[in-house]
């Protein structure tokens, strides 16, 4: 069951390897993500229950070392964040837009988390660092009040790792801006 979350940032792409190699021989784990990211970086993103999940990280943790940027466990995650990283969520009907910019993946994952769980809000995207430099964005809607709740759940959750780019929410978006027509 795929209940528990949890995903390591690291400086080294040869250090990437050795670690995604390591959490999947301690545990009973998906492999959600694997590879390089911008600039330079590499991301293991696994899931689980919790306890594969959390054998998994602290060897992850270990044999990452110094190469560590960035990590995240969330135990319960909320169901819809998986389709939401994966870019399968799809959402009929938007209302407010709230969009979270971070600096890392792993807090953009730890904000969409805690934004759908603190509000009646829907998921659009979570985008993790591809062509990005290296950041991830969350895209959500539901009505004002409740992004807005959303938006600040999430900006309290990830604070205190000072890797918040950029917050906004925008009460009643043009279809276009949705849409992502260039």
């Amino acid at each position: 069951m795929l209940n528990a979350i949890g995903c390591i940032e690291l400086n080294s792409i040869a250090r990437g390897y050795f670690v995604a190699d390591a959490m999947l021989k301690a545990a009973e784990v998906e492999l959600l993500f694997n590879r390089t990211i911008c600039p330079g970086k590499y991301m293991v993103l696994v899931a689980g229950d919790v306890a594969a999940v959390n054998a998994a990280m602290d060897t992850g943790l270990a044999a990452g070392g110094g190469e560590v940027i960035d990590d995240l466990l969330i135990p319960n995650v909320h169901p819809d964040v998986f389709p939401a990283i994966s870019g399968t969520r799809v959402v009929s009907q938007t209302g407010a837009l709230g969009i979270i910019e971070t600096f890392s993946i792993a807090s953009i994952v730890e904000a969409a988390d805690a934004a759908v769980k603190a509000a009646n809000v829907e998921l659009l995207e979570v985008h993790i660092a591809m062509a990005i430099g290296g950041k991830g964005y969350v895209t959500l809607t539901g009505d004002v009040a409740a992004v807005t709740a959303a938006v600040e759940a999430a900006i309290n959750q990830i604070r205190h790792k000072g890797l918040l780019v950029d917050k906004v929410v925008i009460p009643q978006p043009r279809p276009e801006v949705l849409e992502g027509k260039v």
